[in-house]
């Protein structure tokens, strides 16, 4: 054969194998985007969907429709929010099946400034919250524009909102991204598991021994609403009476629990209920407040040995911290009283754990009157964790104890507050023990033939030693009144995150499916060292230009190499 036969031969080959790879690519792609296979490569593992969030978007039985109110233009930072946002839907999408599809919008897309504000209003009023931010207007100057970072998820017509965006002030706005993806599967499928559930737990607040009225936990019930059907009763010696409920709330308490009561309760728990305990041993009384001083009394509520059994003590002591509130006080102004905000050191910010899913990301919470808890007993059944804390500077006071209004203008003497990280609310897990293990029963209830069982199953507890977390100011109105927002500071305008953390705490207490430990999930910022990018500018700039260059050059001489070896004999 000669030597044009021989290379015809080798050209034939060659489109041949070109073919081929084309082809075989082809199959690939095709396969590939059928069977949708992905490989999570990075090491936080952050396009990975936990196995409770897979099990959720299995058992979705009709289709989603998603909104997401995050398009248009935006800051870096909240670009980086939306890719994470709709890369999370895409994983949602298909882990459920394709029975979720969703679509951005730009509420402001629109020059009427009437349906613009229409728009923001309808926004606002299904419960996203707004947020004002700065844009350039393509003229190198800025502008304010107002966004909505959060999602509307509409299943079977019903309307449910999503905010993405966390507003922590002690940490920087680029953290405060960072928290807000590292939030997203956890915000998204807790939603999506309520809307879509055949069955809503139900929830008590517990009357009949004081506890707070129902204007005064207004707000946290409408938002405990999202996610619970929510009850309000007594126990009144029944048996059994709280069988039916999740959990129940026993809200700041002012008299003692009867010995038939305590036995309810106490049961209830040993069967596998949840109690969430906001109780004080300290009674203060604000109101009392108006007229310039008020006394603090020790107050029993005939709990205390049934706590203990299960492993913690509120203590009859109330706290004062340097990190507090602010109330509004009168000074003198030359012939004029003038209004000032003051230091209230009866009123902590008290501090969220940052090592589990109930606080973590969350900013400070508002106390008042708050009395200090401690765990006992060494029993190894019982995990035991602290949730809420004081500062570094914080005291304790016993009663009885006069409190004067005039103390927030004094100067504190920073000496005596020296005690640090004071406990307020512990989360106790697993096996309690009966409080009336080993105790007579049967003159207490009315059906004498109940046993009394003596440990509980598996089960979980929330013990905080201040009944104020839960309660929402009022603004009052003669006999009627309206409730603030929990947690808003009325003087500085603040919302503290009371109504995240008792949201969190019921969601954790009646979470059997781990959906909670999404609030766990930290990602790593990776960002990039200025100090080592200014040092080494040159050597990258260089490597980057003479680079590319190089790697041709060489790709050349091998070229040349292996085509002489082909072509000349």
């Amino acid at each position: 054969m000669n030597r044009t036969g021989i290379k015809g031969d080798i050209r034939l080959k060659s489109w041949i194998q070109f073919l081929v790879t084309v082809a075989f690519i082809m199959v690939i792609a095709s396969v590939s985007s059928l069977l949708r296979i992905r490989i999570d490569l990075t090491g936080d593992k952050r396009y990975t969907l936990s196995k409770p969030t897979r099990e959720k978007l299995g058992n979705i039985k009709n289709d989603i429709y998603v909104q997401v109110y995050l398009d248009g233009e935006m800051p870096v930072p909240l670009k980086r929010l939306k890719r994470s946002v709709r890369e999370m839907l895409d994983e949602f999408r298909i882990a459920s099946g394709r029975k979720i599809d969703y679509e951005f919008i730009n509420p402001a897309d629109t020059k009427d400034a009437t349906q613009r504000e229409a728009q923001f209003t309808e926004l606002y009023n299904k419960g996203l919250n707004p947020v004002n931010i700065q844009v350039s207007d393509g003229e190198g100057g800025r502008t304010q524009k107002m966004i909505f970072p959060g999602m509307i998820i509409n299943y079977n017509n019903i309307e449910v909102p999503v905010n993405f965006l966390k507003n922590n002030p002690s940490v920087s706005y680029e953290q405060n991204i960072l928290h807000s993806i590292e939030g997203l599967e956890y915000e998204m499928i807790q939603t999506i598991a309520t809307v879509t559930s055949d069955t809503i737990f139900k929830v008590a607040f517990l009357e009949g021994h004081g506890e707070l009225p129902e204007i005064d936990v207004a707000d946290i019930t409408i938002n405990l609403a999202k996610f619970f059907t929510i009850d309000r009763g007594s126990i009144n010696a029944r048996p059994g009476v709280l069988d039916t409920y999740a959990a129940v709330i026993i809200a700041d308490p002012l008299t003692e629990f009867s010995e038939a009561d305590k036995l309810v309760l106490d049961q209830y728990i040993m069967n596998g209920g949840k109690v969430l305990w906001l109780a004080e041993q300290v009674e203060v009384n604000s109101d009392s407040l108006v007229t310039g001083e008020t006394v603090g009394l020790y107050r029993p509520l005939n709990i205390e040995d049934q706590l203990f059994r299960y492993g913690v003590r509120i203590n009859p002591e109330v706290i004062q911290d340097l990190d507090c509130m602010v109330i509004r006080m009168s000074v003198s102004a030359g012939e004029q009283n003038q209004v000032v905000p003051a230091p209230w050191y009866y009123y902590p910010k008290l501090y969220p754990s940052q090592d589990h899913p109930i606080t973590r990301n969350i900013n400070k919470i508002k106390g008042q009157f708050v009395n200090t808890i401690d765990t006992v007993g060494l029993d190894p059944k019982i995990r035991k964790t602290i949730l809420l804390s004081t500062s570094d500077q914080a005291k304790t006071l016993s009663p009885p104890l006069i409190i004067r209004l005039n103390e927030a203008g004094q100067i504190p003497d920073e000496q005596t507050f020296n005690k640090s990280r004071l406990p307020v609310a512990v989360l106790l897990e697993g096996v309690f023990p009966s409080a009336f293990k080993n105790r007579m029963t049967e003159n207490l209830l009315p059906d004498n033939t109940i046993q009394v069982k003596t440990e509980s199953v598996e089960n979980k507890m929330i013990v905080i030693a201040d009944g104020d977390i839960i309660r929402n100011d009022v603004r009052r109105l003669g006999t009627t009144g309206t409730p603030y927002p929990l947690g808003q500071d009325r003087v500085t305008g603040e919302m503290m995150r009371n109504r995240d953390f008792i949201v969190n705490c019921l969601n954790y207490l009646v979470d059997d499916h781990g959906i909670m430990e999404l609030r766990s999930r930290e990602l790593k910022m990776r960002l990039l060292d200025r100090i080592r990018i200014k040092n080494e500018r040159t050597l990258w700039q260089l490597i980057n230009v003479a680079g590319p260059v190089l790697i041709i050059i060489i790709a050349g001489l091998i070229y040349g190499f292996f085509r002489r070896k082909i072509y000349v004999k």
